[in-house]
């Protein structure tokens, strides 16, 4: 024990510290090198590996397995028979059946047109109320971006649940309608393609809004005067100079919108009724329903390839356009 009373012990609790300051000193100037950066990159690589990789592979391996009735409801992949031997089993039963099944195919393409058409009407409402909040005050700036946050706040299927309300036959907005002389009697809105539409664009409508408004809040002004000054009227100057510099933006918002959309079930299952035919549907249906789960597996592989084309594409546009702003340099 320490001696000297409170003073001894001060003293010991100064080398300590003093000692694990100098750890992350020495941390930190570690962290600067060469072994640094990878261990900084090894990290975030190990946390994809552990919840990304391995939960895919999971779903891989079911997706080429036979469908059984046993728990769980499909074979292994590779089993050691009687006499030690290993035996592999594989099976695409479940990619076959969806180039075989128009039910699966007639999902895949539902599910496209629901994500495209929203993404498209996120873009032709999100843009102009981006570039009001890009060019709108600081004060009013920030208030504008807590409102276009503030459904975050609640839960989505709770939004979508009260969309539902708005849209019935007996909802509000057929009530204003009716008011207003626009129609006479209320109009069919609930359980059609139509509701789909109005929820996915309702629901992702912030995740086109941010990434622009992100994007125009980097334009240089100066661009727009110039333009200006040589005699380009409003109209002129937004498509020859705004438009083509908020194009990231635009492509990142509608990777933001659309890749979600594709596989939405809530949605679709609350606002387009029975009548509406997702992939997201269909995955719900084969895993909980009908527990075919190798099938499942396959579906939502196939939707994943759906996915990854549009991220592709982006990366593809990214490099592009570096490479074109490089060569400008």
């Amino acid at each position: 024990m320490p001696s000297g009373g409170h003073a001894g012990w001060w003293d010991l609790w100064y080398q300590v510290f003093l000692g694990l300051f100098r750890q992350i000193g020495a941390l930190g100037r570690e962290l600067r090198g060469s072994r640094g950066r990878y261990l900084v990159i090894a990290v975030p690589m190990l946390w994809l590996l552990a919840f990304f990789l391995a939960p895919l592979l999971v779903v891989l391996q079911i997706s080429l397995a036979q469908r059984t009735g046993g728990v769980p409801p499909y074979s292994e992949l590779v089993a050691i028979g009687e006499q030690g031997l290993v035996q592999i089993t594989l099976s695409l039963a479940g990619y076959l059946r969806l180039l075989s099944d128009p039910l699966y195919v007639e999902s895949y393409l539902s599910s496209l047109q629901f994500a495209s058409v929203s993404t498209l009407a996120c873009l032709l409402i999100g843009y102009p109320i981006a570039y009001g909040i890009a060019r709108a005050r600081p004060l009013l700036r920030l208030l504008l971006l807590v409102g276009v946050l503030m459904p975050f706040l609640t839960s989505s299927l709770l939004r979508t649940y009260a969309l539902s309300g708005l849209l019935r036959d007996s909802g509000l907005v057929n009530q204003v309608l009716i008011a207003l002389g626009v129609i006479d009697s209320p109009v069919r809105m609930l359980d059609t393609p139509f509701a789909v539409y109005v929820g996915i664009t309702y629901n992702y409508l912030p995740f086109m809004v941010l990434p622009l408004v992100a994007n125009l809040m980097r334009l240089d002004n100066s661009l727009l005067q110039a333009a200006a000054d040589l005699g380009a009227r409003p109209w002129r100057a937004f498509l020859s100079v705004t438009l083509p510099l908020s194009l990231p933006g635009i492509v990142a918002g509608s990777l933001l919108v659309f890749i979600p959309a594709v596989g939405e079930y809530v949605i679709p299952a609350l606002l387009g009724g029975p009548g509406s035919l997702t992939i997201g549907q269909r995955i719900w249906e084969d895993f909980f329903n009908a527990r075919n789960y190798p099938l499942a597996a396959a579906v939502a592989m196939a939707m994943l390839a759906l996915i990854v084309v549009p991220m592709l594409i982006f990366e593809r546009f990214q490099e592009q356009r570096a490479d074109h702003e490089e060569q400008r340099r």
